[in-house]
């Protein structure tokens, strides 16, 4: 049998579509954790990203941090955080977090430090404050480079949180991992077009969200 055999014996069965380990139970476990790690990744690095470029400073400093957050093994992280702390959803958070951290905090300085001054200086001389300078005049057109780099967070935590099922967590990993273990490649290639489509999904919803909150303007300068 070739791949699309195996993929399609996979989503034919009627089983697959029941019970705790049906396809509707292991997507809604994955975007759960997808979710939440993202909540969370974007709450730590917005407001970082959002001040230091708005203040013009602090660019090596993040720079190294997010070079850091990139370079830790998200799998090395998971099993060390599940030896000390044991079950729980902490050593699946962390690693996802950790790794969806540095695309936003990088991406959201950029887009601020790079906006064009004319248009704040014009603001401070009306008086504006620097938090109405920042949210009314930077993160309007700052805002499409800001929700790219949620969008590559956010796919990345997709593609990875698969590993929640090296520690008996659910999700589409839950396919991969144990059809590996008992040798059905028809459930391991399921979970690899699950994950893969979820991620295309993912794409689908940051460019809708783009366009919806994206003013015409500027993305025509864009």
């Amino acid at each position: 049998m070739n791949v699309l055999d195996f993929a399609h014996s996979f989503f034919a069965d009627s089983a697959r579509w029941h019970g705790y380990d049906g396809i509707p139970t292991r997507l809604l476990e994955h975007v759960g954790y997808s979710l939440e790690a993202l909540a969370i990744a974007a709450l730590i690095a917005l407001p970082v990203g959002l001040i230091a470029g708005h203040l013009r400073r602090g660019g090596n400093a993040l720079s190294m941090v997010a070079t850091a957050g990139r370079a830790l093994p998200s799998f090395g992280l998971l099993v060390l955080l599940f030896i000390w702390f044991g079950f729980g959803t902490l050593p699946v958070m962390v690693p996802l977090v950790v790794l969806a951290v540095p695309p936003i905090l990088v991406t959201t300085y950029e887009a601020i430090q790079t906006v064009d001054p004319s248009p704040v200086d014009a603001a401070r001389g009306m008086g504006m404050t620097e938090p109405r300078i920042l949210f009314q005049v930077e993160v309007p057109v700052a805002l499409p480079v800001i929700l790219g780099g949620l969008r590559t967070a956010a796919v990345q935590i997709v593609s990875t949180a698969t590993i929640a099922a090296y520690v008996s967590f659910g999700g589409l990993g839950r396919y991969i991992i144990d059809g590996l273990y008992q040798k059905d490649y028809e459930k391991v290639v399921g979970g690899a077009t699950l994950v893969a489509g979820l991620a295309l999904v993912t794409l689908l919803v940051f460019w809708a969200l783009s366009k919806l909150t994206v003013s015409p303007g500027v993305r025509r300068s864009g």
